[in-house]
Formats: C-alpha cells, structure tokens, sequence
C-alpha cells in the first residue's frame, strides 16, 4: 500500500470506530484535527504522513471513556497499523504522539517530544477552544450531567494530573482549568497565531456570560 492508500484505510477504519461517539469526541472532530494538522505542518519541517497518522488516530480510544485508561488510544492505533504495511519506526512514532497528545492539568508536563506531535498536539488544541471549543466543552458537560456553572465551586488551577481526570466541576470551571492555558502552551508559530482570535472569542464569551447570569443584561 501507498501512503494514500495508508490514509485511505485509516480514515475508514475510524469512521467506523468512532460511530455514535460522544459529539465532541467524533469523526468530526478528528476531521478538524487532520485538517488544522495539514495547514500548520506546511509551515513545519515535519513528516506530514506521520503527522497526517497521528491526527487521524489521535483520539481512536480518548482515555475519558475507558475508565481513564491511557493506554487503550496508543494500542488500538498500534494494533491497527500493524496490520498495514507500514514501517515499525512510523508506527512506534505515531503511537507515541497519541500517548502523549492530551492535556492532563496544569502541573503535567510530557517526557517525550517531537515536531510532528508538536503539530498534532496544536491542531488538538485549536479544536478545543474558539466557537467549536465552547460548543464541545458544553456538550461533554452535558454528556456528564455537569452543572454549567456554580459560583461557590471555584476553578483549581494547581490540580495534578490525577485530580484533573477525575474532577467533575462545572463547565465554566473547564475554561479556566484547560481552555484559557492553551493559547501560551502552543508549540508553533501557526498553532499560537490561529490560537489568539480563538482564545479572545472565549474571553468575550465569558464576559457575555457571567453579565447575563447576573441579570446585568
């Protein structure tokens, strides 16, 4: 098989995994990523296969829906590419992006690195804030039964890696724990220059919101 062919495959096989997945979590979601993954890796000295790859597979098992497993994502990926022609050292290097993709709270920090999870892991993040970024932090509230706001339950910002997985705050927590830390955590020039017009839409929108909760408006 060729590389399109590869990706061919790839895309149908996620298609197929990720059908009924959560709307925040879905084959849209992974279309977004491959295709914000594309336009920053043109401005990246990167193997776009490999970046293409790990963007497609990026959340084929999201560690959220299996009990916080971290290691389901990385090893269907593993498992799938194995029974494509592909080189074991792209594999090796794709599963090691999935496994080191997310954010996992504000006091993680990640122990291995590469230009191409580099570029995945902004696409990830661009997906996460901006318009579409409100639009899947409500909707996986929603999908968990979360308040959407509790003014007594305040934002902690110090939460290891453990805590963050396991917190249950409302959403409007969710901005100010993950969301509103993106923007400075970009990896590219592009990712942090497409992040500035999405991160002030999420400030503009927490404004317009906290003024209408409090009936000012």
């Amino acid at each position: 098989m060729n590389e399109e062919e590869i990706l061919n495959s790839t895309i149908a096989y996620v298609k197929k995994e990720l059908q009924g997945a959560e709307g925040g979590h879905d084959w849209w979601h992974i279309e977004r990523v491959w295709k914000n993954a594309k336009l920053i890796a043109h401005a990246e000295r990167v193997n776009i296969f490999i970046v293409e790859l790990a963007a497609l597979l990026h959340d084929i098992a999201d560690a959220k829906f299996y009990d916080g497993d971290e290691n389901v994502g990385p090893m269907k990926a593993k498992q799938f590419l194995e029974t494509l022609s592909i080189e074991k050292e792209i594999i090796n290097h794709v599963e090691n992006i999935i496994r080191n993709i997310s954010f996992k709270g504000g006091n993680f920090t990640n122990n291995f690195y590469s230009p191409e999870l580099a570029v995945v892991q902004d696409a990830d993040r661009l997906d996460a804030i901006g318009a579409i970024g409100i639009a899947r932090a409500f909707n996986y509230g929603g999908f968990k039964n979360r308040e959407i706001y509790n003014p007594a339950i305040v934002p902690d910002l110090l939460m290891n890696k453990d805590a963050y997985k396991k917190s249950n705050a409302p959403t409007i927590n969710h901005f100010y724990e993950k969301l509103l830390l993106l923007k400075d955590r970009m990896n590219t020039d592009t990712g942090e220059k497409l992040a500035v017009e999405r991160h002030r839409f999420m400030e503009i929108f927490l404004e317009e919101f906290y003024k209408e909760w409090e009936g000012k408006k």
